[in-house]
């Protein structure tokens, strides 16, 4: 896609690949993640008459044609888009350009040494007791002991006679958005379609993933 037909922004949408590890230089050792680059495009513009605000709406995530229903081809229709992008989301910016709609997303925020805040969504364990969770320190392993890995005592006795919220307990674990802060990019190859991230960013394998410019740097 020529330059005229992309458009710099401070978020693009990846894929997480997997890791690996490459050497600098300097021969270091250096532990990387690799990201899949994948189609971000502008598939609605947001602007202060029509919506309150300015921004751009992004489209990314393709399926074939048969997973995509009417409403959500004639929105991608109305941005000339002719992909089957299924995910959706917005980035606010100031002074919005209306004849952005159906640009391709380009990479020039995200240069070798820039740093990054990474979003994903971590691996779900299911339900974890609390050794797991939170790493208690658990019982006695010996035989007679009979507490092993259970929560262990939990009230205040009569008073307050409650348990406090937020107590500590066996439950859902994992599943969650976090932001990794602050890590560098280390490599953009257009040609080859990915990018290297150092070190570890949250989300399993073939999970999409939010890169933006750091708010910290």
């Amino acid at each position: 896609m020529s330059e005229t037909n992309t458009l710099d922004l401070p978020v693009y949408f990846g894929v997480k690949a997997g890791m690996t590890r490459i050497f600098d230089e300097n021969g270091n050792h250096v532990p990387v993640t690799v990201i899949k680059l994948i189609k971000n495009l502008v598939s609605q513009v947001k602007t202060k008459e029509n919506d309150g605000y300015e921004g751009y709406q992004i489209a990314f995530g393709e399926k074939r044609e048969s997973l995509v229903n009417k409403p959500l081809k004639g929105h991608l229709a109305k941005a000339k888009i002719s992909s089957f992008l299924t995910k959706f989301s917005e980035v606010k910016v100031s002074d919005v350009d209306v004849n952005a709609l159906g640009k391709e997303v380009s990479l020039g925020a995200f240069q070798p040494n820039t740093y990054i805040d990474v979003t994903g969504v971590t691996k779900g364990k299911g339900f974890q007791g609390v050794i797991k969770r939170f790493n208690f320190q658990g019982g006695p392993a010996a035989h007679g002991s009979k507490f092993h890995r259970t929560t262990g005592s939990i009230g205040n006795r009569a008073t307050p006679a409650r348990v406090y919220p937020r107590k500590k307990l066996p439950g859902h674990m994992g599943d969650e958005v976090q932001t990794v802060q602050n890590i560098k990019v280390q490599e953009v190859n257009l040609e080859k379609g990915y990018l290297l991230i150092r070190g570890s960013v949250p989300g399993a394998k073939n999970g999409f993933v939010r890169i933006s410019k750091s708010v910290k740097k």
